[in-house]
C-alpha cells in the first residue's frame, strides 16, 4: 500500500520552504511526500484549484494526505468545493485563515498591496466567511501562538494570533480536531512539534 503526503505552500512561496517539513513526514510516516508548486499572483484561485486536482489525480498512491500551509490550505479547502475523485486520506491545515485575512485586508487597502498579493489572495483571503467543513475526508487545523510575523507591521494585533494569521481566523467548523501550538506563521513549517502533531494526524486522525 502506497502512501503519499502532498505539501501545498502558501502566498509568495514555491515550495522550498516545506523541505524539512516533507523530510520529516516522509520519515515518521514511511511515506513519500511531494509539494505542489503554483502561481499565487498571476493565477486565480479556481484557475490553481483545477491544477492542483490534475496533480493529485496524476499521482499513483493507495492513501493520499494533503497538507497546506497558510494560504496553501485555502487552496485545498477549494479544490474539495468541487469534490474531486481522489485516493482516501486525510487533510492537516497549517495556519490557514479560513475565515479571511485581518492582514490581507490591511495589506490590499494600501496603495500597491493589491497588485502585491494577487489573484489569488484576493479571492482567498480578503473576504470575511463562515466556514465549514462537509467533505468525508477527515481535517485537522493547527494555529500558532507566537505573535512575529507580517501581521505586526500593518498595524497592532489585539487578538491571539501567529504574528500573521489571527487563531480565530484559522477555525474552521466540522474539522475532526484543532490545536494551538507555540510557533509563528512563518515558523511552522521548520517546527519539530508541528511536523509530530502533523504526522500523528495524518496516521491516525487525531493529534498527539
Amino acid at each position: 500500500m502506497s502512501t503519499v503526503v502532498v505539501y501545498v505552500h502558501g502566498l509568495w512561496l514555491n515550495g522550498w520552504e516545506g523541505v524539512l517539513l516533507r523530510r520529516r513526514l516522509a520519515r515518521s510516516l514511511g511515506c513519500e511526500t511531494r509539494s505542489f508548486t503554483y502561481s499565487s499572483v498571476s493565477e486565480d484561485l479556481s484557475g490553481n484549484a483545477r491544477a492542483l486536482a490534475e496533480f493529485l489525480r496524476g499521482i499513483p498512491a493507495d492513501t493520499l494526505h494533503l497538507v497546506g500551509h497558510s494560504m496553501g490550505g485555502l487552496l485545498i479547502l477549494e479544490l474539495y468545493e468541487g469534490a474531486p475523485n481522489l485516493p482516501p486520506g486525510r487533510i492537516v491545515l497549517l495556519g490557514s485563515p479560513v475565515q479571511g485575512s485581518r492582514a490581507a485586508r490591511t495589506l490590499a487597502a494600501r496603495p500597491i498591496g493589491r497588485k502585491i498579493i494577487g489573484l489569488t489572495a484576493h479571492q482567498a483571503l480578503l473576504p470575511q466567511r463562515e466556514r465549514r467543513w462537509h467533505a468525508a475526508r477527515e481535517l485537522g487545523v493547527i494555529a500558532g501562538n507566537r505573535p512575529y510575523g507580517l501581521g505586526r507591521l500593518l498595524g497592532p494585533i489585539a487578538q491571539p494570533s501567529d504574528g500573521t494569521v489571527l487563531a480565530a481566523e484559522t477555525r474552521l467548523a466540522g474539522a475532526k480536531e484543532q490545536v494551538t501550538l507555540r510557533t509563528s506563521h512563518s515558523g511552522m513549517v521548520y517546527s519539530a512539534p508541528v511536523a509530530r502533531q502533523t504526522a500523528n494526524f495524518l496516521r491516525e486522525g487525531r493529534f498527539g
